[in-house]
């Protein structure tokens, strides 16, 4: 018995001795073979991680957690960013997911989001196989293809991030089942078909994310009934139907965004005080809602952020929006309110962002807002205010730095109280007013000014020359008014950025005459939109026009140009719109039009070109209307020319 028993002994001192390296028990077998599936499926690993899977010893290899008892892989850690002691790498993985991660039957955490390049499918088997699983992150990849009904099994699964990829298909109601489930993040992908009524039955759910897909249908009515739900975005969908009343049932919300859907009827919450408590961001805005804006909003005492724009709200501003201490932001735009702004507003102590525009408000602005010393943009365009003047008080206000009084009928002259506000201008838009008299030079003291609107009005001067100090300058809009002389200034702003800093430019509409010459010549190069239209712009287009490589669109139509049309316009490969009509260009269409591959509108009309037209896309798809008006123009679409 002695010696039988040492036999035994040694037996499995050999299989310890063989299955124990330094306190690791070895790979099994099965989760070897996954993952190294997993790693054939992948050609690209810019972190290297992967390569370092050499020999059998999976618990070894980096990102691989296994179980110290069962030896078993329990966690697959790869995310795409990797943080150091000084930076954040962000990784990529080029491949396609293997169907053998399902192999890793203990699997408790799957973390390959992030990695940018990993493509193919969720395995069909995947709720079948990996039931111990509790985290499953996938996002932030190429992956295509449905959500498997199968994941529904993973009665254990607490995360499931599964964001910016491309999947497709419907929901599987499947999902309901996983009743532990606590963050549910599907946006950023290309679902269809309606949000399945068992997504009430995650009752353990704190965070779901849906924005951006193409779901559609209604919201589920029991949405309500997941009482400890924190972040609920369901925006940028197809979905229709009335907003659940159910809504107000959740206690614990604290971000509730539905915007950008076909949701219609009333805003049905809060019904009383107390409710939605903890709700603190809020967006319904471009939604098809009726009705009111509920008096009991002002019972969201935790609201931070609230967007109800583009709906069709009516009636007046409820005077309880006052109560609302913590609002930062309110976003009440593009509806078909009325009544007067009530004075309650001022008690708003914390605004910042505040837009009322194209609503029927009308009366007089109530002082009592003199009193929003944090407000940052303030937006009244057309309403039905009839301001004349803009009042002293709101240039006073210490923090305002973008002015928006389109629509407001004021009249007079640009007030010089706008030069010398307490924080600097940034944007300004004075248009569709009365204003007359000449834009004054010390405009070129609003140095922080980016975006500056100023079109039909009745100013009647040139450009200022010290337009050129404008260096943050990314919008200018004069059109429509009575200004002359040369647009010369505006293409000598100096330079503060690699291309400049303009990007929209529209002088339309005015009695301007030169400066054609400096297109593209100065430091503002990234100009995307170009409009210079309706005046009596004479001499030719410059060769440096082709150094506006960003530009999209160029209307230089109703003017007196004249000679050649430049080949160099032919380097603006992302111009989509040319507008060149009623001029006196002469010659031929160069043939390197042909290569303005992404045009889609383009009229050379009335002018004086001749010969034959460029055969070839695109111009051979334009109808006659694009040509029509030159004598000496022929071939398609045009009659052929003659031989």
């Amino acid at each position: 018995m002695g010696s039988q028993f040492l036999v035994i002994v040694a037996v499995y001192t050999t299989i310890i001795i063989t299955t124990v390296v330094e306190g690791n028990i070895a790979c099994n077998s099965k989760d070897l073979k996954g993952l190294t599936s997993f790693k054939a499926g992948i050609h690209t690993d810019t972190s290297g991680r992967s390569e370092k899977w050499v020999g059998s010893d999976c618990c070894r290899w980096e990102g691989i957690s296994c179980d110290n008892v069962t030896g078993r892989v329990t966690e697959i850690l790869l995310p795409g960013f990797i943080s150091t002691e000084d930076s954040v790498f962000q990784s990529q993985m080029e491949g396609k997911l293997s169907s053998s991660i399902t192999l890793l039957t203990s699997l408790q955490v799957l973390d390959l989001g992030g990695l940018i390049g990993l493509a193919g499918t969720i395995p069909p088997l995947i709720g079948y196989r990996l039931q111990k699983l509790k985290k499953l992150y996938l996002y932030g990849n190429k992956l295509s293809g449905p959500v498997p009904g199968s994941i529904g099994k993973l009665s254990k699964l607490e995360e499931l991030h599964l964001h910016e990829n491309r999947l497709s298909g419907t929901l599987p109601p499947s999902l309901g089942n996983l009743k532990n489930l606590n963050a549910l993040f599907l946006y950023s992908n290309q679902f269809t078909g309606m949000i399945p009524d068992s997504f009430t039955n995650l009752t353990n759910l704190v965070r779901l994310d849906l924005h951006s897909n193409n779901l559609n249908g209604h919201i589920p009515e029991k949405i309500g009934e997941l009482q400890v739900l924190e972040e609920l975005d369901f925006s940028s969908n197809l979905l229709s139907g009335k907003i659940p009343t159910s809504l107000a049932n959740l206690t614990t919300i604290s971000v509730l965004y539905l915007d950008s859907n076909y949701l219609e009827g009333a805003i049905p919450f809060p019904s009383r005080y107390g409710q939605m408590h903890s709700l603190g961001f809020l967006r319904l805005q471009n939604n098809h809602l009726t009705g009111s804006i509920p008096p009991n909003f002002g019972y969201l005492a935790s609201l931070q952020r609230a967007s109800l724009a583009n709906n069709k709200l009516q009636g007046a501003v409820p005077a309880s929006l006052g109560n609302l201490q913590d609002l930062t932001e309110l976003y009440i735009n593009g509806n078909r309110l009325s009544g007067q702004i009530p004075k309650t507003i001022g008690q708003l102590s914390r605004l910042m962002f505040f837009s009322i525009s194209h609503n029927l408000i009308q009366g007089e602005l109530p002082s009592e807002m003199s009193s929003l010393q944090n407000l940052q943009t303030i937006d009244l365009s057309f309403n039905l205010l009839r301001l004349s003047s803009i009042p002293k008080w709101l240039v006073e206000l210490p923090s305002l730095s973008r002015i928006c009084l389109a629509g407001c009928g004021i009249k007079g002259e640009i007030p010089e109280s706008l030069r010398t506000t307490p924080s600097p201008i940034q944007e300004l838009d004075l248009s569709v007013n009365h204003l007359i008299g000449s834009i004054p030079a010390w405009l070129g003291s609003l140095t922080q000014l980016y975006s500056l609107n100023l079109s039909r009005n009745s100013l009647a001067s040139k450009i200022p020359e010290t337009i050129t100090n404008l260096q943050d300058l990314g919008v200018l809009d004069l059109h429509s008014n009575n200004l002359t002389g040369s647009v010369s200034q505006v293409f000598k702003i100096g330079q503060r950025f690699p291309d400049g800093s303009l990007t929209y430019i529209d002088l339309s509409d005015n009695s301007f005459s030169s400066g054609v010459e400096l297109i593209g010549e100065g430091a503002q190069t990234g100009i995307q939109y170009l409009n210079l239209s309706h005046n009596f712009l004479e001499g030719r287009l410059p060769i440096s026009i082709g150094r506006l490589k960003s530009l999209r669109s160029l209307d230089v139509s109703r003017n007196k140009l004249g000679s050649a049309l430049p080949d160099a316009l032919a380097y603006e490969s992302l111009l989509e719109t040319l507008k060149l009509q009623e001029n006196r260009f002469t010659g031929k269409i160069p043939s390197e039009f042909l290569k303005l591959r992404k045009l889609k509108d383009l009229d050379l009309s009335d002018n004086l070109l001749e010969g034959e037209i460029p055969a070839g896309k695109p111009l051979s798809e334009f109808p006659v209307s694009s040509f029509s008006g030159n004598r000496g123009l022929c071939g398609k679409p045009l009659a052929p020319c003659k031989a």
